[in-house]
């Protein structure tokens, strides 16, 4: 959907983005991850336009993005800001319309667009004529979002989108951005200098520093087959959580054996396609001492115990090592 070719953008004699090609598959999440100057922004506004790159092409759908108008191009694109960059003098309503006016809907259609994306995103109707200042850093993230969504464009921008939001409102605002079906028929590029974000919400990570991608890889690459040093040490501090979020309980299947387990303690039900801090956060919360595993694929049932999980745990973990 989306491919990157020998990118490069120069400030005098910064290389602030030093010929970097990647690409993202339709549907798919890339998070560009890296620390404050790396280049990740630069590469985000240049795929949208504000800035024109020194050198390299940009394609989307196979089109390339420097043969097009920059207004056009914006319009079948969705941009969200981490300040979430919603007009202070506008109304909800007045905000979310504005790509709208300029695609000419007509007031129904926009009407009618703005009320099914307010559900989606857990907004009250009674916010519309409501200013940006009168909402909660949380709601304003969220109507940023319907505006970029609502011409529902293939492709969606956003560049650290939650940065500006606190850790709780943050975990619920991640929870929702999984969950939602209007995302997950989106190629999307987001940037964040959060591991943890970056690792809980893409399918997909170029790990930049000095202008240059380190290394591009699913998360589990990247934790388990690392390219290099840099890799490791940027990784370190947050390991082990990285492998609880990133291995799966279907990753773990072929390691899990059924047992029975004595006692009538309580179990819970768990997904194969749930990652194992969620199946660890959902077993402390109903004090569960079964963990009742369904693989959907097959409809093949598995109940394990906490040491048995664990035991699959270390034991994938030393395959990866010796593959």
């Amino acid at each position: 959907m989306i491919k990157v070719e020998k990118l490069s953008k120069h400030f005098g004699k910064t290389k602030a983005v030093d010929a970097i090609s990647f690409e993202v598959a339709e549907h798919e999440n890339l998070i560009l991850l890296g620390t404050s100057g790396c280049g990740k922004t630069t590469t985000l506004k240049m795929i949208n336009r504000l800035i024109d790159p020194s050198g390299g092409n940009i394609f989307i759908n196979g089109k390339n993005i420097f043969e097009q108008q920059p207004e056009i191009l914006r319009r079948g694109i969705g941009y969200v800001l981490q300040n979430n960059g919603l007009f202070p003098h506008y109304t909800v309503a007045e905000n979310i319309a504005i790509v709208p006016q300029l695609l000419k809907w007509d007031k129904k259609q926009t009407e009618k667009r703005i009320t099914e994306l307010l559900e989606k995103l857990h907004l009250n109707k009674d916010y519309l004529n409501a200013y940006p200042n009168e909402l909660s850093g949380g709601q304003q993230q969220r109507v940023g979002l319907a505006r970029a969504l609502v011409a529902n464009p293939a492709v969606l921008l956003m560049d650290e989108p939650f940065g500006a939001l606190d850790n709780v409102t943050r975990a619920k605002i991640h929870a929702e951005f999984k969950a939602l079906d209007e995302l997950k028929q989106k190629t999307i590029i987001m940037v964040t200098h959060d591991v943890q974000e970056a690792f809980e919400l893409g399918d997909h990570i170029c790990l930049m520093d000095q202008g240059k991608i380190i290394q591009d890889g699913t998360p589990a690459e990247l934790l388990f087959k690392p390219k290099n040093d840099f890799v490791k040490e940027f990784l370190k501090e947050q390991r082990l959580l990285l492998e609880f979020k990133t291995i799966t309980v279907k990753s773990l299947w072929h390691l899990l054996s059924n047992e029975e387990i004595k006692g009538q303690g309580p179990g819970i039900l768990v997904n194969y396609k749930d990652d194992l801090w969620a199946v660890l956060e959902r077993a402390t919360f109903f004090n569960a001492e079964r963990l009742n595993m369904m693989n959907l694929e097959n409809k093949e049932m598995k109940t394990v115990s906490f040491e048995n999980l664990t035991a699959a745990f270390y034991q994938y973990k030393k395959q990866q090592a010796h593959e």
